[in-house]
């Protein structure tokens, strides 16, 4: 497989193509969606609803935290979730900005 040459394209490409990146695994997607829904999160729930195992939900957990989409903080011994909503917005917007561009310059 080829090299990305990231370095060719902006700063803007480069961050909107990693977010679509990690937004492109149904799991993710169900993650986000389940935890959209709550207060907080513990893993654990996620395991249960998902249908995932553990470990594989701790790492679908890490690359949404990666582009900053989640809050996580410690309540006893469970790592408890949230969505980062700044964040979201940001992306929403981004996301809103490109989709946009592109209708207008479409025949």
């Amino acid at each position: 497989m080829g090299t990305t040459k990231s370095e060719l394209f902006s700063t803007k490409h480069n961050a909107l193509a990693v977010a679509a990146k990690v937004l492109a695994h149904p799991a993710r997607v169900a993650i986000l969606e389940y935890i959209s829904q709550q207060e907080a999160c513990i893993c654990n729930d996620l395991v249960d609803v998902i249908g995932l195992s553990q470990p594989t939900i701790s790492q679908h957990l890490n690359e949404i935290k990666k582009i900053g989409l989640l809050h996580g903080n410690f309540e006893g011994k469970n790592l408890c979730y949230c969505i980062n909503r700044e964040r979201w917005e940001e992306l929403k917007n981004s996301f809103q900005k490109f989709f946009d561009q592109i209708a207008q310059n479409c025949c």
